[in-house]
């Protein structure tokens, strides 16, 4: 079973930290796949430096120069997984996350969110959401985070040094907009948007984040001209970058959009015909997506971020996941708060199961997900939706080790163990009624970063 790094890597490392246990993830053939007795060391550059078995301890501690008796064990109801990705998440909306979920998504944005997200342009106020908003996450196991803030360079620029003092790995969007009736001041002219999206990259590239980057960021078609569309593609193609944004979340705005780009085939071509759709991609939503458009998105690379508890929340649509993985088109999972009233992954593992059993009640046909799928989904789907695949995502030697440390029979935690149960029933039991609770370490690049250190403090 060992796999480890070839020759010339293992002479240029060093392996810090070795465990031996259970490790449970996904690989693209296998939803899950459980490792019993494994060991799993890593480097001092965050990689996976080996996997092995149990009984290849003595062997693999002379090939790498560790100490037996230095391995770490897991307890009996312990296991390692990869970390959970979160591909779409409003950080800007975290302070009213819980509440406002009292109408569909547009008259939503100008009642409650657009005049919230006014209020980063107060760094102070921006520091205090932020800072909770990435504790909150990484507590709950999101160890990859896409973020959406505001128009607001400096405090989109806040946001990402944030995440990198607390270790995180994300990707952080300042929203570009230049469209917006509802509340006028909270929009720029589209050489504004243009300029301060050429200022964030540049700003946030020199920072030289080892696990931050930037994320090209139309907030969604409504709210953007094409010419705004056009001149972000643009600099996503000349900057090699990622992209993010929303489509067909309900039908209101899909009618809308149809309206304002009369010369579209879809709400996919509005995208496509401003180089919107790579690789590097990620819509949100997609509830109304026609088959046609789901061939482009795969044509083109672009991935989809299922986001069920906002679909839920604001009464948006319920997102056909099966269908969207017949047409092989890459699709990861969204807490999308503060459409979404929680911001653990957790919660969507939990709705997209409920989102694929509503289906099924509607049609007997419908093949339901199962727990194992919606697992793959929330690590290395969400990795190979945001084309993160070949760095995180599951446990493969020369990738990052992000990894969450579950004890399911943590004290004081929600479990109940009433039998001795195999590694796939703990982890189903975790994703069905875990929380941060039974998350008792959390690993990004290697490093440590729940608990929290370094004077950063527990939540």
């Amino acid at each position: 079973m060992c796999r480890d790094m070839d020759s010339s890597e293992t002479s240029r490392t060093s392996v810090v930290f070795v465990h031996r246990g259970t490790f449970v993830h996904s690989t693209p053939e296998n939803a899950l796949q459980v490792m019993e007795d494994a060991l799993v060391g890593v480097d001092d550059r965050g990689k996976i430096a080996f996997i092995g078995e149990g009984k290849e301890l003595q062997k693999l501690s002379q090939v790498f120069g560790f100490s037996s008796s230095e391995v770490a064990q897991l307890e009996r109801h312990e296991f390692f997984m990869p970390g959970l990705v979160d591909t779409h998440i409003h950080a800007s909306q975290y302070s009213y996350v819980g509440t406002a979920l009292d109408m569909p998504l547009l008259q939503w944005l100008n009642t409650y969110t657009f005049p919230v997200e006014a209020c980063f342009k107060d760094l102070e106020f921006a520091q205090k959401v932020y800072t909770k908003v990435v504790r909150r996450t990484l507590r709950n196991g999101t160890t990859t985070a896409c973020y959406f803030a505001t128009i607001h360079t400096d405090a989109s620029l806040l946001l990402g040094q944030i995440a990198n003092d607390f270790g995180q790995r994300a990707l952080v969007g300042k929203v570009c907009m230049d469209r917006n009736s509802s509340v006028k001041h909270y929009k720029e002219t589209c050489q504004e948007s243009e300029d301060e999206a050429h200022r964030f990259i540049k700003e946030l590239l020199n920072k030289k984040y080892p696990l931050v980057k930037p994320v090209v960021t139309p907030r969604f078609a409504l709210s953007c001209s094409e010419d705004l569309l056009s001149k972000l593609g643009e600099i996503a193609k000349n900057n090699n970058l990622h992209i993010q944004s929303h489509i067909s979340e309900n039908t209101e705005e899909v009618t809308l959009v149809k309206e304002l780009f009369p010369d579209s085939e879809s709400y996919t071509d509005v995208y496509h015909k401003c180089n919107l759709l790579t690789g590097k991609t990620v819509m949100a939503h997609g509830c109304y997506l026609s088959d046609n458009e789901l061939d482009l998105f795969r044509e083109t690379g672009a991935s989809l971020s299922h986001c069920p508890n906002s679909n839920f929340s604001l009464c948006s649509g319920v997102l056909n996941v099966r269908n969207v993985l017949d047409h092989k088109v890459k699709c990861g999972l969204g807490t999308d708060v503060a459409g979404g009233y929680s911001s653990s992954v957790l919660d969507a593992v939990r709705k997209t199961l409920d989102a694929s059993k509503v289906l099924t009640i509607q049609d007997p046909e419908h093949n339901t997900l199962s727990f194992e799928e919606v697992f793959r989904l929330a690590t290395l789907g969400g990795s190979q939706a945001l084309s993160l695949d070949d760095q995180i995502g599951n446990f493969e030697v020369g990738k990052d080790f992000d990894a969450l440390r579950v004890n399911v029979a943590a004290p004081g935690g929600p479990i109940d163990l009433i039998q001795s149960d195999g590694p796939k029933i703990l982890l189903e039991k975790f994703l069905n009624l875990g929380d941060d609770r039974n998350i008792v370490e959390v690993f990004v690049a290697g490093r440590k970063v729940v608990p929290f250190t370094d004077g950063l403090g527990e939540i």
